[in-house]
């Protein structure tokens, strides 16, 4: 039987918690993986990124393949297995974003309408992309919610508009995750494990 995992995931070094809870198949592969934490958070995947899992770092097309993995090789189930196991997910590797993983559940219950692919919640928008890492982001934040800031129509201009912080809808998330789900096409491994 297959099962699912639901996996807390928290932005590091940024305050407020910006943080997503979402259920994925356990099998899932880590480049799909990714383009998941993508999609929950809010990034666009134009940078480079990385998992780091039990000391060991996986991404797309490694240039130093004795340190790092192809990522499409692996399912998450073959790395981790248990509540309670943690890796990171680092993204954009300028600014820095390093995401933390926790498995909370084994097998959660799958969701009628959403089936095993989902977010339950979370809270906060993901910040904008190349704005400096958390650093760039606390000040990005702090201009734009003052509007007597001398940077905030600099910001306003070049974020597109306003910014809300609290700017996060499971919805949203879910409805992007059934595209991704029903246009992602087999790469190195297929969507499902094959079993006997």
């Amino acid at each position: 039987m297959e099962k699912n995992y639901q996996i807390y995931m928290e932005l590091k070094d940024v305050s407020p918690k910006i943080w997503r809870r979402f259920v994925v198949p356990s099998a899932i592969t880590l480049d799909r993986l990714s383009d998941v934490v993508q999609i929950v958070m809010g990034w666009t995947g134009e940078h480079m990124h990385s998992f780091n899992i039990k000391g060991k770092n996986y991404m797309d097309l490694p240039e130093d393949e004795k340190n790092t993995c192809e990522e499409g090789l692996f399912r998450l189930n073959s790395l981790v297995s248990k509540k309670g196991d943690e890796f990171t997910y680092l993204y954009d590797f300028g600014d820095s974003w390093i995401h933390f993983l926790k498995i909370e559940k084994v097998n959660p219950d799958e969701d009628e309408e959403w089936g095993s692919l989902f977010c339950l919640d979370g809270k906060g928008q993901c910040p904008p992309e190349d704005v400096g890492g958390p650093p760039g982001f606390q000040e990005f934040k702090r201009a734009m919610s003052n509007s007597k800031d001398p940077e905030h129509e600099h910001y306003l201009e070049w974020f597109g508009g306003v910014f809300d912080p609290e700017g996060f809808d499971p919805i949203e998330a879910n409805l992007s995750l059934l595209f991704f789900l029903r246009w992602s096409r087999d790469r190195f491994l297929p969507w499902f494990e094959e079993t006997d």
